[in-house]
Parts: C-alpha cells; sequence; structure tokens
C-alpha cells in the first residue's frame, strides 16, 4: 500500500498488512509461537547483527503483533511502535528509557492514580526523581521548574479522570528549547481525536485495553517515536552507548543511534526493557486489539455524540454540582477543545454527585446499564467512583492537587442508545434518594 495516500479510516483497516506475505489470509493470523525457525546460519548471523530484520522469538517480536505495531505508528504517523503488555508497561519503559541512570520526570497531578502511585513508590527507587507542576495549565510553569537534571516533560493529553486538555504545542515548544522530549498518553483520545505528533509530540503513548481496543477483552499497551527527536544532543548517554550485540560484520560493538536513526527510542525501549523485563504481548491478544481497531473511528464518534447528549442532561439535574468535560458548559478547556479536538473530546468525565456517600453507593448500585468497572473506553457505558477505586492509591492531598473531590463519580459512555442511558442514570437518582 501506498499509505501516505490514504485517509485514516483506510488505514486503521489495513495499514501495516500485505496479505501476500501471510499465505492470502484476509485477516491477521495469530502467530501463536514461541520462537520461529532461522532458516540457515548465514540467515541468522544476518538477523542477530541487524542487518536484516526478521523473527527470532515471541518476547522481542512477533509477527502478528508487528502489524499491530506497524497499523498503529501509521495513524500517528510514527516512525515506530513497540507494543507492550499494558498500558502501564508502556508509560514504564518509556520512562526509565528516557531518565535511565537519574534524573527528573516533570509531570502533572492529572494523571491515572496508578500512573501517580507508581511515580510515588517506584521511579524514586531506580533514581528517577518526579516532580508534579501544580499549575500545570500554565505551560510557562513547566519552563520555570526545568533544571539540568530534567529528561522529559510527561502529560496525558485528556486527563484522567477530569478530561483536562494539555497545550501540546505550547509546551513542546519549552521542552524542545531545553533539549527534552514530550511524552503524552492519548489513551482517552485515540489517534483519531487527536494527533499529538502532528504538534511536536516526540513519544506517544497508549493503552490499548481501552478506546484503541474497544472492547474490554484484551489489556495491552504501545509505545510510538516520532522519530524526530534529537538524542544525540548530549542529556541522553544512554543512546551512545556501544552494545556488543549490535556489533558489525567486522565485530565493531555500535550504538543504538548508528543501527537506528530512524527510531532509536522505540528499538531501545524494545532491545533493552522489552527483551529483558518481558512484558510481551501476547499474539492473540494483538489480534483482538487489531479487530477493535477496525471500527475505532464509528465506536469513538457514536462515544462522543453519546457523551455530548448525557453532559446535556446531566447538566440540567439538580443532584449534579459540577461536570469537568470540555463540552460542559462551564469548562474551561473550550479552545484548547476547538484546537486540539474538534471531532470531540471524548468520551469519559467526571460529575459530582450531590449526596451522601451513602446515597452515591445507591446510586452506582441501582444502575441496570452502565457497569460498575475500573476500564474506559469501552463498547459498554461504565461508572467508577474513583476516589475510592482508580485514584483510590492517592492520599487525600494528592487527590485534592488532582481534582478529585469525594462527590467525584467518573463515567465512561459507550454504545448504548443515549436515551437508554439517561433513563438508567435518571432511575438510579431517583433510588438513591428513597
Amino acid at each position: 500500500m501506498g499509505e501516505s495516500n490514504y485517509g485514516f479510516d483506510t488505514l486503521k483497516v489495513r495499514a501495516g498488512y500485505d496479505p501476500k506475505k501471510h499465505n492470502y489470509a484476509v485477516s491477521v493470523p495469530i502467530y501463536e509461537t514461541a520462537s520461529f525457525e532461522l532458516g540457515d546460519t548465514d540467515r541468522a548471523a544476518r538477523l542477530l547483527g541487524f542487518s536484516e530484520l526478521g523473527f527470532i522469538y515471541t518476547r522481542v517480536s512477533n509477527p502478528t503483533v508487528a502489524v499491530l505495531e506497524e497499523r498503529v505508528a501509521t495513524l500517528d504517523g510514527a516512525a515506530a511502535a513497540v507494543a507492550v503488555g499494558s498500558g502501564m508497561a508502556a508509560v514504564t519503559y518509556s520512562l526509565l528509557n528516557v531518565a535511565e541512570g537519574g534524573g527528573t520526570i516533570l509531570t502533572t497531578n492529572k494523571l491515572y492514580g496508578g500512573t501517580i502511585d507508581s511515580f510515588n513508590k517506584l521511579f524514586p527507587k531506580y533514581g528517577i526523581n518526579i516532580h508534579r507542576i501544580e499549575d500545570s495549565d500554565n505551560p510557562e510553569a513547566f519552563r520555570a521548574a526545568i533544571t539540568k537534571d530534567t529528561k522529559a516533560i510527561f502529560l496525558e493529553t485528556i486527563s484522567n479522570p477530569n478530561a483536562a486538555i494539555a497545550d501540546i504545542e505550547a509546551i513542546v515548544r519549552i521542552a524542545h528549547e531545553n533539549d527534552i522530549p514530550l511524552i503524552v498518553d492519548n489513551t482517552f483520545a485515540t489517534p483519531y481525536l487527536l494527533n499529538p505528533i502532528k504538534y511536536g509530540a516526540d513519544i506517544v503513548i497508549y493503552s490499548a485495553t481501552k478506546a484503541l481496543g474497544g472492547h474490554g477483552n484484551a489489556i495491552a499497551g504501545l509505545i510510538l517515536d516520532s522519530g524526530k527527536f534529537n538524542w544525540g544532543n548530549g542529556k541522553f548517554p544512554q543512546f551512545n552507548e556501544k552494545y556488543h550485540n549490535l556489533r558489525d560484520a567486522s565485530g565493531n560493538p555500535r550504538s543504538i543511534l548508528e543501527v537506528f536513526p530512524q527510531a532509536p527510542f522505540a528499538f531501545r525501549v524494545r532491545l533493552n526493557y522489552l527483551t529483558y523485563f518481558g512484558a510481551a504481548l501476547s499474539p492473540f491478544d494483538a489480534y483482538l486489539i487489531l479487530i477493535g481497531l477496525e471500527t475505532l473511528s464509528e465506536r469513538v464518534q457514536k462515544q462522543v455524540s453519546n457523551t455530548e447528549k448525557i453532559i446535556k442532561y446531566l447538566e440540567s439535574n439538580e443532584k449534579v454540582g459540577w461536570i469537568k468535560h470540555p463540552s460542559s458548559k462551564e469548562s474551561p478547556y473550550k479552545e484548547l477543545k476547538e484546537k486540539y479536538l474538534p471531532k470531540g473530546a471524548g468520551s469519559t468525565f467526571t460529575f459530582g454527585f450531590k449526596g451522601t456517600l451513602e446515597e452515591i453507593n445507591r446510586f452506582i448500585d441501582a444502575l441496570e446499564i452502565f457497569s460498575y468497572q475500573a476500564n474506559l473506553g469501552d463498547a459498554r457505558s461504565l461508572i467508577i467512583n474513583s476516589p475510592k477505586t482508580t485514584h483510590g492509591e492517592l492520599t487525600p492531598k494528592e487527590q485534592k492537587l488532582a481534582g478529585i473531590t469525594p462527590d467525584t463519580i467518573r463515567l465512561s459512555i459507550g454504545l448504548e442508545e443515549a436515551e437508554d442511558l439517561i433513563s438508567d442514570l435518571k432511575q438510579g437518582f431517583e433510588r438513591a434518594f428513597v
């Protein structure tokens, strides 16, 4: 395929796959094998010397997984992608890769609770400091916090759970002026609603478990390398390290930058973190995500439409204290939404429930269509009480900094009829206050 000539909806169905190379199978085959025949000793030498790219062992790469990687990289305009076993593996591998040996990551309080908890418990033990910017809606606050030790800025393009929108272009400019990359988690938006690389982001992360897969049936993550950042600028010496397993035909060790100049970040993640930490994505789960991708646009369009209808209903409900979504009346992110997300700002948002904790519990338990679970981006509509669950690891102070008050309820809107979802919420409110 001359993939650059095709639109998004063609690419989400066909990119990265040539049936001729797979026995003319129409659907991407599931290569459920641990390893691959090397053919002969000459080919093995080429594979191990990276003069020929191919498959050796599924922990490192696999044909089914490779189609997923190439398809999502194409949708995002990335130079390369690495699929891993979960979204948290994608976050962890990316930040370890950029700050290996020590350094500081600048971020915000507006993140998924598990990400924040990992920043508290895990990264400092690897010599990586996390500096959370309180005024993160102001890009200049990041500039003020950058030091010579800063290795990257990490953000969610649409934050979990309150749907704050990051000003990507402004923050990219500040990052690049200081020779550091911007790493973004684009899980809520998907490449259908937002292409962060178009606005200068260097690394894009997905929990493919969510809207990319869209059916709640597989755990997966992706790391995308724009291929545009200069990793040889002196701040990232790990990319210039000479590796024996990257030696040339004469036996001379080479660096990642020498062997993989087009996408050094992605290949370094694959060769070091995926290979040795081992959070490999199974071929079957990659297949499930590929199937989900085929309907990404249609699903997200319907979910955004449903979300906007449900927000209008909640805005008229006297038991709702506030709504946090860029489509709500009082949102401070309307201008950023128009700039970055003209097709919609996703299908996950929060609202404030005017009632006691007991009434919140009765409301959730009364719902008949909404599923009470900690996933999002699903074909089904979901509800969760974030302060007790998805952000329950956070201290009261951390929850306050993240804008998560005790009355917070998160909704992830699915593909059901909007009228049925509104009716379900109505009867839930009625039964909560008996």
